[in-house]
Order: C-alpha cells, then structure tokens, then sequence
C-alpha cells in the first residue's frame, strides 16, 4: 500500500475577506463538469468532495453512484481515508506528551516489548516513518492474509518482530507497522482505545461522526470498487477486520475532515505547538528530509505552504491537502482503488476556486530549460554537454536514436509544464513534467546538479493516462 504521493499541481488561494470566499456559479459548475469528467474518464464510481475557502467551508458535494444500493452518493456518508487517518494517531500521541504521559524522545520498548529494535527506535521515528521496520503492506491491494482477521498485535507479531529494514534514524521508508505500534502506545498509555480516546480528545469537540472503517460496510455505506487494467469496473471485497488499525483505520465524510483541516488553520483543538510539531519534518541523522513530518507532509511549491497526505483502502482513494497561511483546503474522497480521479479532481479543483500562484522565475527558467533539451531529444540534436558522465552512459546510441524516432515523429507538443516543485534526492534536484499533445501524454522525471547550469543525471521520458 503506497501513500506517499504529493498532490501533483498545489496551487494556494490569496488570503481575502471571509465574505468574499463563498463559490460563485460559475466556479461551481466548473466543479461539476470537472468531477463528472474524471469519473466518466477512469471509470471511478463516485466522490465525495469538501472545499474550504476563507477559513470555512464553502461546498461540501458528492457525486456518482456510492454502490449498487446507494445510486446516488450523498455527501453525508462516511467514505474510508486510509493512511489520512494517520494524522489523527499522531495527534493523539502529541496530545498525551501534553499531559506528560509519553515523550517522543521516548524508546519503543518502554511500552511495546518485543518489537525488534525497540530500545532504539523513538516514538518519533514511528510517526515520521524513519523507524526501519518494515511495512507490512506495501502492495496496493489486498494479499493473501488479508482475508482473515487480524489484531495488532498479531500485525506486530509478524512484521514488528522481523530484522530492520535500516538503522533506525538513517533512512526514511513509509510503514505502516510503525503506526500500528504508535496506536498501541497510545492504548497502553491512555488506558483505553484508540478510537475511544479520539472521539472524546478531537472527534466530538469538532462535531466529526468518523467511525472505524472495519464497520463501514454493508448496504448504508459506500462499496469499493476495482480494476483489473482496462477491465470492467468491479466490487472490491473488502478486508478482513483489524488490518488498518491506527495506521488507517477511519471511516468519514469530506465534511469531517474538512472540519479536522479548518482547526489545523485556526490551530485550534490542539495546542499551536503540536500543530507545528505535526508539520515540522523530520530529519535524517545526515541532516536531510523528504518534507514528512508526523502524519503529515509539508512543502512549499511555488512559494506556498501546504500539508498534505493521501489515502489508500481496499477500493477507496483519498486525498487531503491544506494551505494554511491561505485558510484553504481540498478533500477528495473516492471509492476506486484505480486511476488518478482523486489527485486529478483535487489539481482541478485548486485550479478553480485558488488563484493560480506567483510566478517563479528560476523554476520559469528550468522548464524552459527541460523544454528545450526535450526538443533537442525529438530531434536528433542532443548536446551531451548538458548531461553528467552517467546520463551519457544512460544515452546510448540506441536509446537516442528510440527518442529522436518516437518523440520526434509526435512534432511540437501543445503544453510542456511541471508537475509540481523541485525536491531535492541524493544530491540531485528532481523535477518532473508534463508534455501534451493532441491525441497523447507524457511524463518528464528528471535529476539534475543544483545550479542554474547543472547537468542533467536523468531525463526519463515515459507514457502517461
């Protein structure tokens, strides 16, 4: 189960008068046209979506059909969030170091035994996933033991106990068994569970109705669905109880979490300072990170702040992005464990009710830059001086001469434009692109030396949806 995707095009409203923030019709019809479009597109049955704008939340709409027995989805029904349920195990963790219940700097083996590496790893590294224990579910969909019902323990008793993946602190490497560690922590320390302990600490003080998705089943809620390639659209069986825990295990509406995303604005709720601590990532015993926090991811692109996470179950895709200096938020919520409707919507949306930002003019400039070195591709013409000793490896005589004959044989392309803002990778800045044409799209994943002169170490080129 792979979380770990940035929200391709984050763009972040100008901060305005509350009373100016509500849609306009025009904005909202752009909406429906955009979300019905992407259903039809990926064969997703339904969204449910939640747009808050000026701090409040201005639409709260769903679309398509919920399952067989729902044909028509509501936006009062709980759909499953996945791993953005994470956010609110970490919440509970910082909540209970309030009252001096726990530390972060504290060892795992101070409350869960056995688990290997447990008088090393801090509850920090569980929650910002640099613990080294190895997930138990990296595929994205249900494996074999997950037909029968399980416990946390029993997850921790399997995959908490094998050797580490990584010293723990050296790496970062999502998992969710850390977090059903840290959902075990917070049990043995609050004294109850953990889903009880969230209802009565941030659920009920913020009028939010989630329930555990284990009981989200049945003719009353939302049923997921799956693909098999370009297959027919079919019924996703559900899981067995227990497998998502504290690492995912939150059924709710768009409302809910928009709700959830407005405190994280106001910094309310929570003390300001576990809000920060949340948002604030983490870093590496080198000194680097990939922008992950606790629970949470934070970037800046294009000079605007984001937190962001997306989620994924077995037949439903999510995702959740804030702009907290903007007071704005985006909820996407899907029953499809298929396709890109829930980042597609969630990009869309943003280009719709938040002014496009500021221009970057270095990153203006590195576009150009891929652009032309894209053209120089197509055509034939490649300066290998532009690449470092390892790209000119890459770029044998016959990977040139597959580029120059199949990018070339496309003539000039109608858009050419990022996918979002650099990051930085071992020692490299990745920037990656979108190329498109009448009748196609590729992709652009690119490495290159900092500087406005850095060679390129990659230039990938690839088909896309």
């Amino acid at each position: 189960m792979n979380h770990y995707r940035y929200l391709a095009a984050a763009l972040a409203a100008l901060a305005t008068p509350a009373a100016a923030q509500s849609l306009t019709s025009t904005e909202t019809a752009q909406i429906d046209t955009l979300v019905t479009g992407a259903l039809a597109k990926t064969g997703t049955p339904s969204a449910s979506i939640a747009i808050v704008r000026g701090g409040r939340i201005v639409l709260a709409k769903a679309y398509g059909r919920a399952s067989d027995a729902i044909p028509v989805a509501q936006p009062d029904l709980p759909y499953q969030i996945a791993s953005i349920s994470k956010q609110f195990t970490a919440a509970a963790i910082l909540l209970l170091e309030d009252e001096g219940k726990l530390s972060l700097n504290d060892t795992v083996s101070k409350y869960v035994p056995d688990i290997s590496g447990g008088d090393t790893i801090t509850i920090r590294q569980l929650l910002s996933h640099t613990a080294g224990l190895q997930d138990y579910w990296p595929q994205d969909y249900s494996f074999a033991a997950m037909a029968k019902p399980t416990s946390p323990q029993g997850i921790v008793d399997i995959w908490g106990k094998k050797p580490l993946d990584f010293a723990p602190g050296s790496q970062w490497q999502y998992s969710n068994t850390g977090y059903v560690v840290a959902g075990l922590i917070v049990e043995k320390v609050a004294g109850e569970p953990l889903l009880a302990f969230l209802q009565s600490r941030i659920f009920k003080p913020l009028g939010m109705t989630p329930i555990d998705q284990d009981l989200a089943v049945g003719a009353k809620y939302p049923v997921g669905y799956q693909r098999f390639a370009l297959g027919p659209v079919r019924v996703e069986q559900p899981a067995a109880s227990g497998w998502l825990f504290a690492a995912g295990e939150l059924s709710m509406t768009a409302s809910d979490l928009a709700k959830w995303d407005v405190a994280r604005m106001n910094r309310s709720l929570l003390p300001a300072d576990d809000w920060t601590a949340q948002e604030t990532p983490v870093k590496l015993a080198d000194g680097t990170t990939n922008g992950y926090g606790l629970g949470v991811s934070a970037a800046t692109v294009a000079g605007r702040k984001l937190v962001t996470h997306d989620g994924e179950a077995v037949g439903f895709l999510s995702q959740n992005t804030v702009y907290p200096e903007e007071k704005a938020a985006i909820v996407v919520l899907t029953n499809a464990d298929f396709g890109d409707a829930y980042t597609s919507i969630a990009a869309g949306i943003a280009k719709i009710v938040l002014p496009a930002a500021p221009v970057d003019a270095a990153e203006t400039a590195k576009t150009a830059q891929a652009h032309a070195l894209f053209d120089q591709f197509a055509a034939g013409t490649l300066d290998r001086g532009l690449l470092t000793a390892d790209a000119n490896y890459y770029f044998t005589p016959i990977a040139l001469s597959d580029y120059h004959a199949s990018l070339g044989a496309l003539g000039a392309p109608k858009g050419f434009e990022p996918l979002r803002g650099p990051r930085l990778r071992g020692g490299f800045v990745n920037r990656n692109y979108k190329v498109t044409y009448a009748d196609r799209t590729l992709n652009i994943v690119t490495y290159a030396e900092p500087g406005d002169t850095g060679k390129y170490e990659q230039f990938l080129v690839m088909p896309a949806n």
